[in-house]
């Protein structure tokens, strides 16, 4: 998106200002502050532009480096030192913002004012977008969501989307081709929540098709976002292939990175005879801290492969190496897995 202002959502303040088209009384206009400094070069044709609006309680602010090509009517040589008064402005579908103040050693500062544009407002109610007041017109022109942008949404699919979907659209950077290259891959049907979580979280369209291309076609959107919150990439799907797991649900990747069952870890197991054992089990193990070591120590009290049921259930009750062997010191047996649970549980030998 070339929108020269990014703001969060919920930054735009919603208020009582009402736009009127031709023939109604004029709301109060909307205004605010703005500044202007040199980019990180003052050589590159970059500008860092702010604006600031307050109303009553409440305050707004977005800024973003630019390209003083953008500022329309400033003259680049005013900021390369001197003073002087500058106007310009910043034009977008929704209106124009038009700013005034000086500039001074090569920063300025000023007022700002929006000034909504009627034919966009009466193209807007033609496509069913009524009542659009000067805050909601502010926001659009902000973020640049233009006529354009909304018709091609309507070609996808996005019949009347709402208008704060569009302006999360712009400013999570979900492009129509972004959204034309989901779709292509499967999700048709994807919301407009879901595709903004999906920029959010960095399900790209290559990521996707990583994973289709291995197999993994059609993963329910929740699921995608998850494994992209959790690190699951097509990388690690490729490692417990090889480890010999073809067929992973997301949710079991996603769990396996949680609770780090690592590729290491993974072989440890295999190497003392616990290959290929189901997901579910490896993350029990993980959670409650049955490690490669744990497993050598019981190795060496005589208790050669204890199934992982009974491993997981000796962690959770706390059966350690000094606990069976003050067991194995009052017995003449050797006690169970199941028996020292038992024992643990109820206090026996403590």
């Amino acid at each position: 998106m070339n929108s020269i202002f990014r703001i969060g959502m919920g930054a735009i303040l919603l208020g009582s200002l009402i736009f009127a088209v031709a023939g109604a009384s004029s709301a109060p206009a909307i205004t605010g502050t703005w500044s202007v400094e040199p980019g990180r070069s003052a050589n590159d044709g970059m500008v860092d532009l702010e604006m600031r609006r307050r109303s009553g309680h409440s305050s707004w602010s977005s800024g973003e480096t630019v390209p003083v090509s953008a500022l329309v009517g400033l003259d680049p040589g005013v900021l390369r030192g001197g003073n002087a008064p500058v106007h310009f402005e910043v034009r977008r579908d929704a209106g124009i913002f038009r700013f005034e103040g000086s500039v001074r050693n090569g920063e300025g500062a000023g007022h700002f004012s929006f000034e909504p544009d009627a034919g966009y407002v009466a193209e807007l109610e033609k496509m069913g977008y009524g009542s659009l007041d000067g805050d909601r017109l502010f926001s659009l022109a902000v973020h640049d969501v233009n006529r354009t942008f909304l018709r091609d949404l309507f070609s996808l699919g996005f019949a009347r989307i709402a208008l704060d979907d569009a302006i999360a659209f712009r400013i999570h950077g979900a492009t129509v081709e972004y959204v034309r290259a989901l779709q292509g891959l499967g999700y048709r049907s994807a919301t407009p929540n879901q595709i903004v979580a999906f920029r959010i979280h960095g399900a790209t369209p290559e990521y996707v098709k990583a994973l289709s291309d291995m197999g993994m076609a059609g993963i329910a959107p929740d699921d995608l976002v998850a494994m992209r919150i959790h690190g699951v990439r097509p990388e690690f799907v490729k490692v417990f292939r090889d480890l010999g797991y073809p067929a992973l649900a997301p949710s079991d990747l996603v769990a396996l990175r949680i609770h780090g069952a690592t590729e290491d870890f993974v072989r440890h197991l295999a190497d003392l005879g616990y290959g290929r054992i189901p997901a579910d089990d490896l993350v029990a193990m993980r959670i409650h801290g049955v490690s490669p070591d744990f497993i050598r120590e019981l190795r060496s009290l005589g208790y050669p492969h204890v199934p992982v049921d009974d491993l997981v259930a000796m962690r959770i009750h706390h059966v350690t190496a000094d606990f069976i062997r003050r067991v194995e010191a009052r017995r003449s047996t050797k006690p169970t897995p199941d028996e020292l649970v038992e024992m643990r549980i109820h206090g026996e030998v403590d």
